[in-house]
């Protein structure tokens, strides 16, 4: 295999396969050209792919932040509509109380 890749840029060996070997030439020529472009250029598809990945992880967290979002609306608007709510909602997260009630805090 090493002979005939090292024998491959010798065009006095060509003999009657001079169309076919000067393809194979012109194909690890182009190849390696391509693989350089890949990946030396400032805009290649490696930089393009990653953009990609980052678009997409953007677009997750966007779209949790906008059910974050609504479900805090949600809360807002419960509780400024509804005193029991509010009452509740003081109650388990500040502990408040009123006089006379028995408060338990368990700690977790």
């Amino acid at each position: 295999m090493a002979k005939y890749t090292k024998d491959i840029w010798n065009r006095d060996k060509d003999g009657n396969k001079k169309e076919q070997r000067s393809f194979i030439r012109y194909a690890i020529v182009a190849t390696a050209l391509f693989l350089l472009f890949l990946f030396l250029k400032k805009d290649s598809i490696v930089s393009w792919v990653q953009a990609g990945v980052t678009l997409r992880r953007q677009e997750r967290q966007i779209e949790q932040f906008r059910q974050e979002n609504e479900d805090l609306d949600r809360q807002i608007r419960m509780m400024t509509g509804d005193r029991d709510t509010l009452e509740r909602y003081a109650r388990e997260q500040f502990y408040f109380a009123e006089p006379g009630d028995d408060v338990y805090i368990i700690e977790k």
